[in-house]
C-alpha cells in the first residue's frame, strides 16, 4: 500500500499542488486522492469533512495521519526533488513557523488561486497517470 494524499478537488490551489507532487513522485510514493472520491470517508473515517478542507493530510500505510505541513514535510523526505525542503522542514523551529504559514495560505487558498491563476496552471499541468 502506498502513502495516500487526500485533497480538495474543489481548490485549484490544491489541485494544482497535487498534480505537481505527482510529476515529481517518480518513485510513486503517494496516491492522490480528493476528498470527492468515495475511498477519501473510508480512508480517515475518524476525520471531520472541515478538517480535510482546511489541510491535505496524508495517510501512511501504518496509519499514520500527517496534515498541512507536517504531510508536506513527510512527503519531502520521500520524493527526490523535494527532498531539500522536506529537510528543512526537520530543521529545529521551522515545523512551527511552516505550520503557520500553511494555515495562513490555507485559509486563502481561493485568493492564492486567483492570483497565481491556478486554474489555468492544472489545464498546463495534466494529471499524471500511473504507470
Amino acid at each position: 500500500m502506498k502513502n495516500v494524499l487526500l485533497f480538495d478537488s474543489d481548490c485549484p490551489l490544491c489541485t494544482f499542488q497535487s498534480r505537481l507532487l505527482s510529476w515529481l513522485d517518480w518513485f510513486h510514493v503517494v496516491e492522490m486522492v480528493p476528498l470527492k472520491d468515495e475511498r477519501s470517508a473510508a480512508l480517515a473515517p475518524d476525520i471531520t469533512r472541515e478538517d480535510l478542507l482546511e489541510a491535505i493530510h496524508c495517510i501512511t500505510p501504518a496509519g499514520t495521519i500527517h496534515r498541512g505541513a507536517r504531510a508536506i514535510r513527510f512527503l519531502g523526505v520521500r520524493i527526490p526533488l523535494l527532498v531539500p525542503t522536506g529537510l528543512f522542514l526537520w530543521l529545529p523551529g521551522v515545523i512551527q513557523i511552516a505550520e503557520i504559514v500553511y494555515r495562513f495560505v490555507s485559509k486563502h487558498r481561493l485568493f492564492f488561486s486567483r492570483i497565481f491563476g491556478c486554474k489555468g496552471a492544472c489545464t498546463i499541468l495534466p494529471e499524471r497517470r500511473a504507470e
